[in-house]
């Protein structure tokens, strides 16, 4: 697999997709620091201060020149962050996790599947993935519908696998195959 040395910039017909930068820890902050949103992911911490904010975006270029993650800030056109959608990078396996958030005030607006698919086409095309896993807490139905709005296959069920805030939470396991995203995109 082998990464631009640039991160490149992706346009979806409603978002621009692109790196965070310093100026986004207030926003992070914000949306992500929600309790609801915080729940529904396996690693943001609530409440979430500014400077894990700052630390986990000034990680983000080491991530990316390591061939680790791709991390990206959904944002409108007006340069308004919504969200966050990236994937873990697994070079050796040729395979990546996708991950996302969208602040609450974006819910319901299709900003999660919309980013999703961009970054899930960048993966397959531009890196030669041959896999994207992903996985949702069980009860988070919302994040379910996006994953099989991607084509997704549910590959698996772990009941109670995943502590959040001390509270054991089934996982749903997905997966889309290389060769079905490409029959996915004939006409």
């Amino acid at each position: 697999m082998d990464l631009p040395a640039e991160q490149p910039i992706l346009y979806t017909s409603r978002l621009v997709l692109r790196p965070f930068v310093l100026a986004d820890v207030a926003a992070v902050v914000a949306l992500a620091g929600d309790r609801a949103v915080a729940e529904n992911t396996l690693s943001i911490p609530h409440p979430y201060s500014e400077a894990e904010a700052e630390e986990w975006i000034n990680q983000r270029p080491t991530a990316w020149a390591k061939q680790k993650a791709i991390n990206y800030a959904i944002t409108l056109p007006d340069d308004t962050l919504c969200g966050s959608v990236g994937l873990a990078l697994y070079p050796v396996y040729n395979m990546a996790e996708l991950g996302y958030w969208i602040g609450r005030p974006y819910w319901g607006q299709g900003y999660a599947t919309e980013a999703g698919a961009a970054v899930v086409d960048f993966g397959f095309s531009a890196l030669g993935l041959n896999r994207v896993n992903a996985v949702y807490f069980g009860d988070n139905l919302a994040s379910g519908r996006v994953m099989e709005k991607l084509g997704m296959a549910k590959e698996g069920y772990r009941r109670r696998q995943t502590p959040k805030w001390g509270v054991y939470r089934d996982v749903a396991l997905c997966g889309l195959l290389r060769e079905d995203w490409e029959k996915g995109r004939q006409p």
